[in-house]
């Protein structure tokens, strides 16, 4: 029960502290107007603040609230307020009398605004899903999206793009993701032929959530490749995009451009994702290992993944030493942390990184050694495990990973003199990458500024200069809660 319900049943005093404090309700009446003046106005900032409001009121929503809600926002005995209250739990009639007696002067909409109906549906839905409700949750989504279907309004996409996410998210809580798939990719034709770039973005991310959660890979990548690409509008979403297409990468065998994805989703993310973030550091973790480096030791020890990012230090120690039993036993013991992480086939391939890395080591501890104490450094448990050393340093010598020669004769391995780094065109390398990040870095900045409208046409007042610095002011005190909201 909400707070206003428990400040209406109870007699308080006139002049109480509490009968100050705005009921829930309130604050969605004012979210509807909020959404009427955006979609009189045209201007979708207005319904973007409401989604973004709606997201502070959502742990406060309850079936009284939102009943009296619906009864204020939708026509009285129209289809969508029959259909959305028949999702909701039936209360005891003093329960609603009590939310509706605030709103019984107001007089509801008598035009009702396709924008005020499909937030009506968020509503719903989100209160269903936190109420672990997913079949009706599964209904009203898909009630919702069919209702979408028919409206053609850019004031819509932005709580269109809000439903399509948890329309997924609902089927994907039951399980029934593969249901979805035809549907999600009608949606995203529907949006691509109506201009509606942050439905396209969602949707495509959907997608390929879809598809990389029964492991279709290459359906995924035909999908990314032939999907149209636009200035991301959404920084959720494109942080979503950027650590899908990492994972594309990474089971390509594309390590080095999957790096640069992983570390910009991750990068990119909110403070506050920290799951999302999580899993970005786990993959770039692996493609890093994969690539033969080895990642710092802060990265491990980010505040609040210590604990999920541990089997991943002890499996980069063990890469880092060479040591193969130790790998071994790392991988075992965490088996199924690596199963549930969909990482366990990465595992399978670090392997010979690891081999690769204990050979490193060798050649360059050692100037001269027999193959046999190399396989014995190594823990080769083969059957031959002289011929199978001879086969890996030989490997590793066409692969430029040791400088060495094998001495077939006496099975020997001798390592060469290790040359000046400086020499070699490294050091250029390094730089140009970090350039190259910093250019990056600035130009999204740069794309990234807003600037209010015919400023080079008229000059503004004092009274429209405080409007306007205080409008700022608010915009920068949501826009911290703007990207706690998706995540």
């Amino acid at each position: 029960m909400t707070q206003d319900v428990e400040m209406k049943d109870h007699q308080t005093p006139p002049h109480s502290v509490t009968s100050a404090v705005p009921s829930t309700l309130h604050h969605l009446k004012e979210i509807a107007s909020l959404i009427e003046t955006g979609s009189y106005t045209k201007e979708v900032r207005r319904i973007v603040r409401a989604v973004r409001l709606t997201f502070g009121l959502r742990r406060k929503l309850t079936a009284p609230v939102l009943s009296a809600f619906l009864d204020f926002a939708l026509q009285p005995g129209s289809e969508a307020l029959a259909r959305l209250s028949s999702f909701l739990p039936k209360e005891d009639e003093h329960e609603m009398e009590v939310d509706t007696a605030t709103s019984a002067v107001q007089t509801p909409a008598k035009h009702l605004l396709p924008e005020l109906e499909i937030y009506c549906y968020l509503l719903v839905l989100l209160f269903l899903i936190d109420q672990k409700k997913y079949n009706e949750a599964k209904a009203c989504s898909s009630a919702s999206v069919n209702r979408l279907k028919s409206l053609n309004r850019r004031t819509l996409d932005v709580l269109a793009s809000r439903l399509y996410f948890y329309y997924s998210y609902s089927y994907e809580l039951t399980g029934d993701l593969a249901e979805i798939r035809g549907n999600l990719l009608a949606l995203h034709r529907i949006a691509t032929l109506r201009h509606d770039e942050l439905g396209q973005e969602t949707l495509l991310n959907l997608l390929l959530r879809n598809y990389l959660h029964y492991n279709l890979y290459d359906q995924a990548e035909k999908l990314r490749s032939k999907a149209p690409r636009f200035e991301a509008h959404s920084n959720q979403q494109f942080c979503r995009y950027l650590f899908y297409l990492g994972k594309i990468r990474t089971i390509q065998l594309e390590y080095t451009d999957a790096k640069e994805s992983l570390l910009q989703a991750a990068r990119k993310a909110p403070v506050a994702a920290r799951g999302f973030r999580i899993q970005c550091n786990k993959w770039a973790i692996l493609v890093r290992l994969l690539l033969g480096e080895i990642p710092e030791r802060t990265i491990f020890m980010q505040k609040g993944m210590e604990k999920a990012l541990r089997p991943y230090f002890e499996l980069t120690n063990a890469v880092r030493i060479g040591d193969l039993e130790l790998f071994r036993t790392v991988a075992e013991k965490f088996a199924s942390t690596f199963s549930t992480d969909k990482t366990h086939n990465l595992i399978v391939r670090l392997r010979h990184n690891v081999i690769r890395t204990g050979l490193r080591n060798i050649s360059i501890s050692y100037s001269r050694i027999s193959l046999a104490d190399v396989a014995e450094k190594l823990r080769l448990n083969s059957k031959t495990p002289v011929a199978d050393a001879e086969s890996i340093v030989a490997k590793a010598i066409r692969d430029g990973a040791i400088d060495a020669t094998l001495d077939h004769a006496n099975s020997w391995m001798i390592s060469k003199e290790t040359g000046d780094i400086y020499s070699t065109n490294e050091p250029q390398i390094a730089f140009h990458s970090r350039i190259a990040f910093c250019l990056n870095m600035h130009n999204e900045a740069v794309r990234a500024l807003r600037f209010p409208p015919n400023t080079h046409k008229e000059k503004e007042s004092a009274e429209k200069r405080r409007e306007r610095q205080q409008q700022e002011q608010e915009l920068a005190k949501h826009i911290a809660e703007e990207d706690d909201d998706d995540f």
